[in-house]
Order: C-alpha cells, then structure tokens, then sequence
C-alpha cells in the first residue's frame, strides 16, 4: 500500500495520477478524500489528530505526506511540528519509507540565484523555519537508523490543476484573465523558476519507487531555461491573447494589498525572493533519472488552452 497524506491538494492529485504507474494499491488521506484513480482506497483524517494518521498509515510501505496548510505562519508554526511528529511516529511503526513534499523556504537568501540540494540553509522568514525544523525532524530519525525518508523539493509551482493559492496565479494568471494588470512583486527583471506540477507529481511518484533515491533531498524537475518576470507575463498574455499589461509591485504595496488579498499578506516575509534572480537547478535529479521538465512554453501552453477550453 502506498499512500498519500494530504491528498487533496494539486501536488497530491497529481502524485496519485503518477503512482497508478507503480502499484494498484493507492490511499488517499485528507478530511475530504476523493478519488483520482478507480481503484483508490479513501481514508478520511485529520493529520493533527496522532491515532487518525496511525490508521491511516497502518499497512503502508510508502507514506507521501504532499499537505498543504493555511499560508498563514502562525498556523505553520502551530500545526506543522504535530503533523510531522504524527507522521514520523506513524511511519516508523509501521516500517514505512516517508517522502516529504517540501519547498525551498529554508535556503540562504544569497544563494537562490542558484539552488541545490547543497544550498546552505539560514531562512530568514517564520515560515521558512519552520521548514528547516521539519527537515531536522526527519533526519535526526534518519540518523539514528529508525527511519527512511527522502525529501522532494520544488521551486514556486504552476499548473493545469487546482492551484489557485499559487504566486504567480494571484498576481499573474487571474488579473490577465480578468482584464486586469498583472502585478509582479519587486523587479520583474529578475529571473524566476517554477516547478510544473504534473512533473513534480511524477517525479514524488519515481523517486518513492526508487530504493536508492531514500535518505536524500532530490529537487524535482524544474525548466532550467529560467524566464525573468516580465517574460512570465509575456507568455501568459500572449497565450490568453490579452495585451501584458503589469505594474512592478514594490514591499509597501505588497503590504497594502495584504488588506484585501490574504496570500499578499502572508508574501510580505517572503519578498525577498522576488528581489533578486530565483533559480531551481534540478540537475541531480535529471542525471540520475535521465528526465527533463515540461519546457515552460509547454506548460503555459496547456494552462492557457485548458483556461480557454
């Protein structure tokens, strides 16, 4: 049995999708669960609540926890050590592999111009340390032989899917659809990566099925062909086939439209990675696998035609 914790978001579906590729045997747990696959078994659970996810866990070989919490630091720094230590707990008595679905928040804001999986780790924002404790929380048990674990990490995501909390759909993406301007956060002369989601779905899917790939952090495939900012809006408007109309966002105003717009609220942290070049190096994972991602004209091209559909 393999199974994904937090099944409901984009990265969830989309590891469901690639994991009928390995095995007919696929659980999914969220409080709604719904199905992907025909033949997915649906377990319904809070993963704040210890003896939900040890049910949900029981008789798993593999365990994909992909939730997505509130964007909210209070709640990450509330809930996130308890899902994690639920978790950690629920895998290691089962003797289940763990595959952590993580982001980048940890990283040294001087070396984003180009991250690996050797990127010091100094997070300046709340949320990016609660991310690194997360990380901590899985090795220490890695370390003393009481766990196998791997962490996939991926850059900001874009998407065909349900991912409608994402950056560059609220500033970009929804505005053009809207006849409206694109607003893109400090310079957008900047480049910046984006992780395609079904290519992070596939590649969670491989690397939970790879014996080798465990007690590692692998970056998931991400265009290594990076866009500055103003070529995200190009792309995206010229798809849609609207004028790209922006206006460079600078901190206060991100902070004013914090009032109307809750996630802008939440990015005022995380401005940061957005006033300087943002680059995703997925090599690791593309040498080892011999897989490449979605070129990003490929990507916007089926988000754009499914928006128009």
């Amino acid at each position: 049995m393999q199974t994904i914790l937090g099944a409901g978001g984009a990265i969830g579906k989309e590891t469901a999708k690639a994991l009928a590729n390995y095995t007919n045997e696929i659980r999914l747990v969220s409080r709604n669960p719904e199905k992907v696959n025909e033949g997915d078994q649906l377990f319904k659970a809070n993963l704040l609540n210890k003896e939900e996810v040890l049910k949900a866990v029981k008789g798993s070989s593999i365990v994909y926890l992909t939730a997505g919490l509130a964007y909210k630091k209070e709640v990450w720094r509330q809930e996130w050590p308890i899902i994690m230590q639920n978790v950690i707990e629920a895998c290691m008595m089962n003797d289940a592999k763990l595959v952590f679905f993580d982001n980048m928040y940890m990283y040294d804001p001087n070396h984003l111009n180009h991250m690996t999986e050797e990127t010091p780790v100094n997070p300046i924002s709340e949320k990016g340390k609660v991310r690194a404790d997360l990380n901590k929380m899985i090795f220490t048990q890695v370390e003393k032989g009481y766990l196998k674990a791997l962490i996939a990490r991926c850059a900001d995501y874009y998407g065909p899917g349900d991912i409608n909390t994402s950056m560059l759909y609220q500033t970009v993406i929804n505005p053009l659809s809207n006849g409206k301007k694109a607003n893109w956060m400090g310079s957008a002369h900047f480049k910046h990566s984006f992780t395609y989601t079904p290519d992070a779905g596939k590649a969670t899917a491989l690397l939970g099925n790879t014996p080798d790939a465990y007690n590692q952090i692998w970056h998931l495939p991400t265009d290594n062909e990076t866009l500055i900012g103003k070529q995200w809006i190009e792309a995206f408007a010229k798809g849609m086939g609207v004028k790209p109309s922006f206006q460079n966002v600078p901190k206060y105003l991100v902070r004013a439209m914090g009032l109307f717009m809750p996630i802008m609220k939440e990015m005022v942290e995380m401005f940061y990675q957005y006033d300087r070049d943002y680059v995703f190096d997925s090599s690791k994972f593309e040498n080892k696998f011999g897989v490449k991602a979605t070129p990003y004209e490929v990507g916007i091209s089926i988000i754009t035609r499914k928006m128009s559909a």
